[in-house]
This record gives C-alpha cells, sequence and structure tokens, in this order.
C-alpha cells in the first residue's frame, strides 16, 4: 500500500496542579559510550534512549514495549535514576504538590526520593542476595532508611510477607529453599518496604513459569488497587501487557513511536512498528480468524548507528522517499494518541482483531 504524500529549574517550591501526573520525562537521553584501544579512546555512542517524552500518571499502569535491545530497561532505569540521564529532564510530581527535577540531582538529594521509586528486578534469582535471609532482605531498606530497629524490622517484613501471599515463619529461610514464582514474590516485597508511590516492573513475569506469572500479575493488580500504586510494566509480552496495562508506550532504538490507551492502540495501531507487534500476538480463540503474521525484514537498527530519517524506515513497508530523510516527530494524532510517523492517521494498519 502507497500512502498519499503528507504534507524547568532543578526544583519547583510552589505547588503545581498536576492533573494526576506523577512522573513525565522531556526530551530524556542516555548515551553509553563505545570505548577501544589502551587509553579508552571514545569511537562511537550506542543511543541506549534518543530524546523520550512519556507522561505516568498516577494510579495507573504504563506499559513500555518493544524488542529485546530497544532501550526500555533503560529508560525504566533512568527514570529511578540508577542510570544518570545524558540530558532532558525527569520531573517528578511529589505529594505535596510540588516538582522535582530528578535528572538535575546528585546521589545525597536523591536519597529522599529513593523510597517513593522502587524496582521490580527481571531475574528472580539473580536479583536475591544468596547470602541474605528473607528477614534481612526485606528488612534492608527499612533498615537503611527509617532506621528501624530489630524487633519493629521483624514486625514489618512479616507484615510484608503475607501482604505478597508468604508465611512470616519464613523469614529465616534464604532464597535456595523458595522457587522462582516465591522469590519474585519477595523481590515485590522488598520494593513494598518503603511504601512508594511508584514501583517500576521491569519483566517481571518473563523468567516464570505461566501458571505462576498469572499468580504474580494477579498479585501486582490486588497491590495496586490496595496500596493506589502506580506502574512502569516493561515487557516484550503483549498478552500479559493487555491484561496489565491502561496505556501502552512502543519503543524502537531508544525512541517512543506510539503511545495510547491500551484497547485503543491494540484496537487500531497508528505506527507500522505497533502493527508489526501486535499481529504477533496469539490469539486465544483457536476457532477465530487468524491473523496475518507481519515478518519485518531485515533486523533491530543498530542504537550506535541509527539510520537517517525514520530509524524504523528500512524495516517499514510502508515508507517512501521522506521517511529516509525527515526524522517524524511524535504528535498528537487523535486525543490521547501520539505516533511518530508520517503517514499516522492516513494508512489502514490492523490491530489485534485483524479487521
Amino acid at each position: 500500500m502507497t500512502p498519499p504524500p503528507a504534507a524547568p529549574a532543578a526544583v519547583t517550591d510552589t505547588p503545581v496542579r498536576t492533573g494526576g501526573v506523577l512522573l513525565e520525562t522531556h526530551g530524556l537521553t542516555k548515551h553509553f559510550p563505545i570505548r577501544r584501544g589502551l587509553f579508552g579512546r571514545t569511537i562511537g555512542t550506542v543511543r541506549a534512549v534518543d530524546g523520550v517524552d512519556l507522561t505516568v500518571r498516577a494510579g495507573r499502569t504504563v506499559a513500555l514495549v518493544g524488542e529485546s535491545g530497544c532501550g526500555k530497561s533503560t529508560l525504566g532505569r533512568c527514570l529511578l535514576s540508577v542510570y544518570p540521564a545524558t540530558s532532558g529532564e525527569i520531573t517528578y510530581h511529589r505529594v505535596d504538590g510540588t516538582t522535582v527535577d530528578l535528572a538535575a540531582l546528585d546521589e545525597k538529594q536523591l536519597k529522599p526520593y529513593r523510597s517513593e521509586l522502587r524496582l521490580v528486578f527481571q531475574d528472580p534469582f539473580a536479583s536475591l542476595n544468596p547470602r541474605m535471609t528473607l528477614l534481612q532482605i526485606v528488612g534492608e531498606p527499612l533498615r537503611v532508611n527509617l532506621g528501624l530497629g530489630a524487633a519493629a524490622t521483624e514486625e514489618r517484613v512479616a507484615e510484608l510477607l503475607r501482604r505478597v501471599g508468604l508465611s512470616p515463619e519464613y523469614m529465616r529461610r534464604y532464597p535456595n529453599a523458595f522457587s522462582g514464582g516465591q522469590r519474585q514474590r519477595v523481590g515485590i516485597a522488598r520494593a513494598l518496604a518503603l511504601a512508594p508511590r511508584l514501583v517500576v516492573a521491569d519483566e517481571a513475569v518473563s523468567a516464570l513459569d505461566v501458571s505462576v506469572r498469572a499468580q504474580i500479575l494477579n498479585l501486582l493488580k490486588d497491590l495496586q488497587d490496595e496500596e493506589d500504586l502506580t506502574y512502569l510494566f516493561i515487557s516484550h509480552d503483549l498478552g500479559v501487557v493487555e491484561y496489565m496495562a491502561d496505556e501502552v508506550a512502543v519503543m524502537y532504538v531508544g525512541k517512543v513511536v506510539e503511545t495510547g490507551a491500551t484497547d485503543a492502540l491494540y484496537g487500531r495501531p497508528l505506527h507500522p512498528y505497533t502493527e508489526a507487534l501486535l499481529s504477533a500476538v496469539p490469539d486465544p480463540d483457536p476457532s477465530a480468524r487468524r491473523r496475518e503474521r507481519i515478518v519485518l525484514r531485515g533486523e533491530v537498527a543498530d542504537p550506535s548507528r541509527v539510520p537517517a530519517g525514520c530509524p524504523f524506515h528500512p524495516r517499514c513497508f510502508y515508507a517512501q522517499d521522506r521517511c529516509r530523510t525527515d526524522v517524524p516527530a511524535l504528535r498528537e494524532i487523535v486525543p490521547g494518541r501520539t505516533a511518530a510517523c508520517h503517514y499516522a492517521g492516513e494508512l489502514n494498519l490492523k490491530g489485534v482483531t485483524g479487521e
């Protein structure tokens, strides 16, 4: 199909109206230098996150999706200041209505916010120290950040273990006594220890069996309702994302190429890359009309050598001459929907319904 040619300061002390926004980024980038030789000479740059604008609203789940290597995990770690941003802003809306640019703070200034922004890791086997008991693992944030004594820490750890479906009797056992699903529950308990506002779940169920995966997803949903949590849910599994997320942001080679409410995006994507991703989602109804799988040509672009123009154009079946030279901006196509495609809204792209 050939489409027709288309024509702040670090801290704000004055309270602001957030409109439900908890965290937002503006032009966020994270570049890693490529070094070679004895003296570590820089010969290139990996553009892992490249000018991302993203909004996370309080009490909702925003999913980051895309192929491996697109920058999802790096973006999540930048939001938590695990990786310092190369440039751009990370605006965090505090409970009192003021805002702070996390990207402009040093490690000491960031400490008060560490308890409000937490991370659940992908690998439940590698993320828990095998030489620490559950009491030490879950209790460490309480001791370091709140200075709780031994008795108060034990009481709080027991409560957290109950909330994630584990018996408090397990608190003196080591991680090797537990299954992958149980270990991930420990990781979730550790993340919840300081009553956070935002939890970044980085592929939190991808390493688990399917049956255990469903239990953990339901646990995350229940905890969100009980604690009014906000999730940034990073995943490559679009079936899981459809169940978990209120909004979806699609990433490709360090850039967000489409955003929108989950139902709308799954029903009618606006970017060809999103259409290709959705075509791979398995249909749970065997009797339903099978969607045609879109097999993209070539490989994901190298973030150290991003193609000119639209980064997706070498793999896009709809690409025109303009796509090879002009970088498309992420723009609002319809209310609540953005896409970085010159022909967004003009293409008849198929969603999960195949219609």
